[in-house]
């Protein structure tokens, strides 16, 4: 089938977004959103914005009423005592992890909304045979190797074993006092 007839799929993200929350919950660690609050859409109570951004603790003893749909994530939470409704579109949120370990996902944009951000509108996929723009004479640039260079290693072996001082074991320096 060529690429101009495939069926344009849905966002990945909204499915990432419910997958990595459902694995931290069900390892029983706190899920927390890192959202863009700068983008449209997004209502959260300001105090709690820092530099353009909050973090939402969205486990299930924190929030109520939650719904991670496909456009939208939305609950009810307390922030300073205050309860607020709470609406992310799916595009502003930037990451999803566990409190306790750090463990989860920076989400990469959608293809389409990466384009359109870029250029304004949507790249069609390239047909078979067809070159990218940025591509000279349909050939594709070789990526730049790293440079590496070799260590010198050191001529001298002192405090490069790893046999045990010589001399008398030295004990501890507490002392039990009844």
């Amino acid at each position: 089938m060529p690429a101009s007839d495939a069926p344009a799929m849905t966002s990945h993200r909204p499915y990432l977004l419910r997958a990595l929350y459902e694995w931290i919950a069900d390892n029983d660690m706190t899920p927390h959103l890192l959202v863009d609050a700068t983008r449209a859409g997004v209502q959260v109570p300001a105090h709690a914005v820092k530099e353009g951004r909050i973090i939402l603790n969205v486990a299930a003893r924190a929030v109520s009423r939650l719904e991670m749909g496909n456009e939208l994530i939305s609950f009810s939470a307390r922030f300073g005592g205050v309860s607020h409704s709470v609406l992310v579109p799916i595009e502003a949120v930037l990451a999803i992890y566990s409190r306790e370990t750090g463990q989860g996902m920076a989400l990469p944009e959608d293809a389409a909304v990466g384009a359109e951000a870029a250029d304004g509108e949507a790249s069609e996929p390239l047909q078979e045979g067809e070159a990218d723009a940025s591509d000279e004479g349909g050939q594709e640039a070789p990526a730049a190797a790293p440079s590496l260079s070799a260590v010198p290693s050191a001529s001298s072996t002192e405090g490069d074993d790893d046999t045990p001082p010589s001399g008398p074991r030295r004990t501890g320096h507490l002392r039990i006092v009844k």
